[in-house]
């Protein structure tokens, strides 16, 4: 089993919400991990896979730690969705400028997947959504995980205008 390559984080930042898609640390690498989401900005951490460090040495850092896991290469399920937009509108209303990060084991499934359905919620077209993370991410998504997306219907759940028809959690 080769090691993988750990790509680095990249910041997704779309009208006013920013995302961090970002690998699984170790407990080895926690701290330079640590040190990382607190120069994004980021208060919130979500992690779709299965837990493999320990999340107090974030938390106490006042980073919440959020575990959420689903199948690797698999679409999320329904609740795991509800959940990941009613945090966002929650967040992005309540902390502007915040960021939020989400990691899965390599950050090129799971976690762009949840990215991607944010930006479709608020309004982007879902091809558009996969070539703007894909710009920063590449390799992003598998076709079990585009055709998800391709398939998804939003509900523009972050879309809010406001008086300068902005959209997005205002």
């Amino acid at each position: 089993f080769a090691i993988m390559n750990r790509p680095a984080p990249v910041e997704i930042s779309y009208e006013n919400m920013r995302f961090l898609i970002t690998h699984n640390p170790t407990n080895a690498t926690l701290n330079k991990f640590t040190e990382e989401l607190k120069k994004y900005g980021v208060t919130t951490l979500v992690r779709v896979c299965d837990a493999t460090y320990d999340k107090a040495p974030v938390e106490k850092e006042g980073i919440h730690v959020l575990d959420w896991p689903f199948d690797d290469g698999a679409p999320p399920p329904n609740q795991i969705v509800d959940d990941w937009l009613n945090l966002l509108k929650t967040k992005f209303r309540e902390e502007p400028g915040c960021c939020v990060a989400v990691h899965c084991v390599a950050g090129l499934g799971r976690a762009p997947v949840l990215v991607a359905l944010a930006l479709i919620e608020c309004g982007m077209k879902y091809e558009d959504a996969v070539q703007f993370i894909r710009q920063k991410r590449r390799g992003a998504f598998n076709s079990k995980q585009l055709l998800y997306l391709e398939k998804y219907r939003p509900k523009m759940r972050l879309r809010f205008r406001d008086t300068n028809g902005h959209c997005c959690v205002q």
